[in-house]
C-alpha cells in the first residue's frame, strides 16, 4: 500500500524531506503559501504539482487525504494545516524526526547524534561541536537548522552528527533522541510561531522526551526553566556554566568532572557567552565519548566563528566595530552588550512583540544608541532618559550616526533585538549584516586601518 505525505512548505527543509520521501517510494503532495517558480521546480522534482495557497477546506481535504503530514519549520503551530492534522488525527512529521527513524534503519547500524538546542547559542555551538568531533579524527556533519537539514546528510559519508535543533523541529517529534544532548537557554522568542511561551518551552522539553537510560542530557545550570526541566528528564544529567556546575571555568581553565579541559588563553575569543559555549559543546563530546581534551583545546584555538554573530569588522578612529545582526531578540542582543563596555549600540528593526526595555538593563555599559527600522521609538523610548539617542532612516544613515558618536576606546555594536525583514524583507539578518559590515568599510578607508584579528 502506497504511503502518502503532505509537504506543507518547500524551500531547503521542505525541499529535503519532499525528497528523501519521493526516494523512499512515498506518493508526495506539496504545499506552499508563497509560491515561487522555484517551488514549483522543486515540486516538479518529486512528481508533485506545488498547490498553491490552499484555503482551509482545501487543507482539509488534503490532509485527510494523507498518512502523515510534514509541516515545514516555517509553519506555525497555528496553521490550518496543523489544526487539519490533528483534527483527522493524521501524524504530523518534521525533518530531524524521519530522519532520526529512516537512521535506525540504516543496514550498518546508526550513527551517533550529539543535540543543540535554546533560544540563543545553537549554530555557534552545533559549529564548535562539529569542530571538536573533528578534532577528535570523526567524519562529522553540522545539520538540521544549519545550511545542510539532517534529513538531506543521511547518505553522506559520515559517521556523526552534530544535530542543531530549533523548538520548530522539535515540537512534533515522535522519536528523535540524542546520545547527548544540550539545552543552553530559553528566553522569549518565536510567538509568531508558538501559540504562547509555555508552548515554546514544551517544544524545547521534547529534546529529552525519547533519552535512552545511557543519554546524557546537559543543562544550563543558570537558566532555571532548563533547570526545571532538567530535573523532571531523569536518567544522566550533567549541568554547565556557573562556579558549581559540572563544566565550569575555574581560573582560567574550563573544567569538566575529569579535570581541566582546556585554558581561556588557547580560546581564539574567550567573551562570556564564547566560554558557556565551549563549555556546553565540550559536555557534549565528552559525556558522549567520542572526544577527549586534548581535541577540545585543538578547536577551541581553531575555531572561526560564524558570521553575523559577534563578527569583528575593524578598528576604526579608535572604535571597534562589531557586527551582531544575528541577535534579533533581547536576550540576544544583551549577550552581547555584557561582553563590551563603552558601548554605541545599533538597535531596532521589527520587533517581535518583545520587550525591547529590557536592553536598557545595561545601559551602564552604552554611551549612546542610534536607533533603527520600525520600531526605533521603542529603542528611544528605552534609552532616552540614560544615553544620547539617534534615529537612523537607513543602515547608510545608521553607520554615518555612530561614526559621528564614536570616540577611541568604543565598541560599536550593531546588536538590533529585533528580525530586519523591514529594511531587508527578502534577506533577512545575513543581508543586514552584510550591509552593515559593507557600508562601514565603504565608510572608512579600512586600507589604512587597523584589521580585526
Amino acid at each position: 500500500m502506497t504511503v502518502t505525505a503532505l509537504v506543507y512548505g518547500i524551500a531547503l527543509s521542505g525541499d529535503a524531506v519532499a525528497t528523501a520521501l519521493h526516494r523512499r517510494g512515498v506518493h508526495v503532495l506539496v504545499a506552499d503559501d508563497a509560491p515561487t517558480p522555484a517551488k514549483q521546480r522543486m515540486a516538479a522534482a518529486v512528481d508533485a504539482e506545488l498547490i498553491e495557497r490552499p484555503t482551509p477546506s482545501r487543507i482539509s481535504e488534503l490532509v485527510a487525504s494523507c498518512d502523515l503530514v510534514c509541516p515545514a519549520p516555517g509553519v506555525p503551530e497555528t496553521h490550518d494545516v496543523v489544526a487539519a492534522a490533528l483534527q483527522h488525527g493524521v501524524p504530523l512529521r518534521t525533518e530531524i524526526d524521519l530522519a532520526y527513524e529512516w537512521e535506525q534503519q540504516r543496514l550498518e547500524g546508526p550513527r551517533p547524534m550529539l543535540a543543540v538546542t535554546g533560544t540563543d547559542g545553537k549554530t555557534t555551538t552545533t559549529l564548535l561541536t562539529a569542530q571538536m568531533l573533528a578534532s577528535a579524527g570523526h567524519r562529522v556533519a553540522a545539520v538540521g537548522n544549519t545550511e545542510v537539514p539532517l534529513v538531506a546528510a543521511l547518505d553522506d559519508d559520515v559517521d556523526v552528527f552534530a544535530v542543531e535543533c530549533s523548538s520548530f523541529r522539535l515540537n512534533w517529534i515522535e522519536q528523535f533522541r540524542a546520545e547527548a544532548s544540550v539545552w543552553l537557554n530559553l528566553a522569549p522568542d518565536h510567538q509568531n510561531w508558538h501559540v504562547s511561551m509555555e508552548s515554546y518551552e514544551a517544544a524545547k522539553a521534547r529534546l529529552w522526551r525519547h533519552r535512552r537510560a545511557t543519554d546524557v542530557a546537559v543543562g544550563f545550570a543558570a537558566d532555571p526553566v532548563v533547570m526545571r526541566n532538567l530535573q523532571r528528564a531523569g536518567g544522566i544529567t550533567r549541568t554547565f556554566g556557573t562556579p558549581q556546575a559540572d563544566y565550569r571555568l575555574e581560573g582560567d581553565r574550563l573544567v569538566g568532572p575529569a579535570g581541566t579541559i582546556a585554558r581561556t588563553g588557547s580560546m581564539r575569543r574567550s567573551l562570556p557567552h564564547d566560554i558557556t559555549n565551549a563549555l556546553a559543546a565540550a559536555a557534549l563530546v565528552l559525556e558522549s565519548g567520542l572526544g577527549d581534551a586534548v581535541a577540545i583545546e585543538a578547536a577551541l584555538s581553531s575555531f572561526t566563528h560564524p558570521p553575523h554573530r559577534i563578527e569583528p569588522i575593524g578598528v576604526f578612529g579608535g572604535a571597534t566595530w562589531i557586527n551582531d545582526s544575528k541577535a534579533t531578540t533581547p536576550h540576544a542582543a544583551l549577550t552581547a552588550i555584557r561582553g563590551f563596555d563603552r558601548i554605541v549600540l545599533l538597535a531596532g528593526g521589527r520587533n517581535k512583540g518583545l520587550d525591547l526595555a529590557s536592553l536598557a538593563t545595561e545601559h551602564r555599559r552604552i554611551v549612546s544608541v542610534v536607533a533603527l527600522g520600525e520600531d526605533a521609538p521603542e529603542i528611544v523610548d528605552a534609552f532616552a532618559s540614560w544615553c544620547p539617542v539617534k534615529v537612523a532612516g537607513t543602515m547608510a544613515d545608521a553607520v554615518e550616526a555612530a561614526a559621528s558618536l564614536a570616540t577611541p576606546g568604543d565598541t560599536v555594536l550593531l546588536s538590533p533585538a529585533c528580525a530586519s525583514f523591514d529594511w531587508y524583507p527578502d534577506g533577512g539578518y545575513p543581508a543586514r549584516g552584510d550591509d552593515f559590515r559593507r557600508l562601514v568599510l565603504e565608510h572608512f578607508d579600512h586600507s589604512h586601518q587597523k584589521s580585526p584579528t
